[in-house]
């Protein structure tokens, strides 16, 4: 259907004889088909400085914004579709990480906390929200790819 690519650019420069010892840097760089580049690194929780850089984007957080980003998407598409206007929508995505049954850490739910302002003559009700808010997530092509769980905070079924 559709193909998406990155490229993740790493050297080994600068980072002195201590490779061996895990005494280097994790700063890298993401490279999209579009010409973004983002300086990325892990989180300072996974690495500690000098080896990590809180400056940058890590691969947990930029998971937590492609889920709310896509839910985002996916959502005022639908909410057009039905003829509501949507003036704005924010989310302040908060993702966890937990151990799975192997103790290996993942991100094991990610929640969005969703605020959206309409105009227009016709509003959504309380239950069109709800309804919205779950087709997208159905929707979503980020949600229909993971495991974490993903909860829309005060629309929960």
């Amino acid at each position: 259907m559709s193909q998406h690519s990155a490229i993740i650019r790493w050297t080994r420069a600068g980072s002195g004889a201590d490779f061996l010892k895990g005494r280097y840097s994790r700063e890298h760089t993401w490279i999209f088909d579009g010409g973004a580049t983002v300086p990325a690194s892990p989180a300072l929780v996974n690495v500690p400085l000098p080896y990590s850089n809180a400056a940058s984007v890590d691969p947990e957080e930029a998971y937590v914004a492609a889920i709310s980003s896509c839910h985002f998407l996916t959502f005022v598409w639908l909410a057009s579709k039905d003829g509501f206007v949507v003036d704005y929508y924010e989310d302040h995505a908060v993702g966890v990480m937990t151990k799975n049954e192997r103790g290996v850490p993942w991100v094991s739910e990610v929640t969005l906390h969703v605020k959206i302002g309409y105009s227009g003559e016709k509003l959504p009700t309380a239950a069109d929200e709800k309804r919205l808010h779950h087709s997208a997530h159905e929707q979503c092509f980020i949600a229909n790819s993971v495991k974490t769980k993903i909860i829309v905070a005060g629309f929960e079924d």
